[in-house]
């Protein structure tokens, strides 16, 4: 059976990865819900051949994981789409979750965007063959400046932040081109060209061109709202994405990183900037 393609968008966080979900989930026929990050854990049930105790623990999975409050689906409702199954199938089980995130807003085909799965593309496609990856790199000197100081930053110094970065860019890399379907969106192209940028995208998951996308912003509140930012302060970090793209969002540090952050970002990942192409 050949089904449409899954977008999945992955990348470093703070790679612009909140906004290609909101500009895709603005199509009139796609919904990405926030980032799930229970998939790659999915995929260890795969192998379990009591589909009884395999849709039970799917089921403890989903509502049990600390991402399902965000996702407005109720237990009961999952439980009964997944008891309704049969054969029951872990693969279309968390088919049945995204197509009841569609559901509520009357969309037919569904996505992710879970930064997180950069690590686990394999167990990804392992539930989800049809998934398609599309990969949004950023500049890294412009992700450290961006994520320092946040309380997921996966350090406090330039050269524990660019080793993130390192590894999460070349392992999706490695492991999105191996067999499977991968496309790599840059940040700074996405908000420079955005409907040059969407319509590749687009071409890749075999979904026709919608200009609401380009107006993604108009229903950014409600999106962010998703995640329980209802307090202004807390919008902070996503702010941007409540307002269309700038292109002056592209290759801050060189306005803001010292020399010192620089040296030290580009000590560890000087080479694999330049192998992306970003210039001094």
């Amino acid at each position: 059976m050949t089904r449409e393609p899954v977008p999945v968008i992955v990348g470093v966080a703070r790679s612009g990865t909140t906004l290609l979900r909101l500009m895709l989930n603005a199509h009139t026929d796609l919904a990405i819900p926030p980032e799930t990050g229970f998939v790659g854990q999915a995929a260890a049930l795969l192998d379990l051949d009591d589909a009884d105790r395999a849709r039970d623990e799917l089921l403890s999975l989903l509502t049990g994981f600390h991402t399902w409050r965000f996702l407005g689906i109720d237990d009961a409702e999952l439980e009964r789409a997944l008891a309704a199954l049969d054969p029951f199938d872990v693969s279309e089980g968390v088919r049945a979750f995204y197509a009841l995130y569609a559901e509520r807003f009357e969309k037919r085909r569904f996505g992710d965007k879970t930064p997180n799965y950069t690590m686990e593309i394999a167990a990804v496609r392992s539930v989800l063959p049809e998934a398609h990856i599309v990969h949004v790199i950023r500049d890294g000197r412009d992700v450290a400046l961006s994520v320092s100081g946040l309380p997921f930053s996966p350090g406090s110094t330039m050269e524990e932040i660019a080793r993130d970065w390192v590894v999460r860019v070349e392992t999706a890399r490695h492991e999105g081109r191996g067999n499977g379907e991968y496309l790599e969106v840059r940040f700074e192209d996405l908000v420079a060209e955005p409907r040059r940028e969407l319509q590749r995208v687009c071409a890749f998951i075999s979904l026709p061109f919608d200009e609401r996308m380009l107006r993604y912003h108009e229903d950014a509140d409600a999106r962010l709202r998703e995640l329980g930012f209802r307090e202004e302060s807390r919008y902070q970090p996503l702010a941007l994405t409540r307002e269309p793209p700038r292109r002056e969002r592209a290759q801050v540090w060189r306005k803001q990183m010292t020399a010192e952050e620089r040296a030290a970002f580009e000590s560890v990942g000087g080479e694999l900037l330049a192998e992306l192409g970003y210039r001094d």
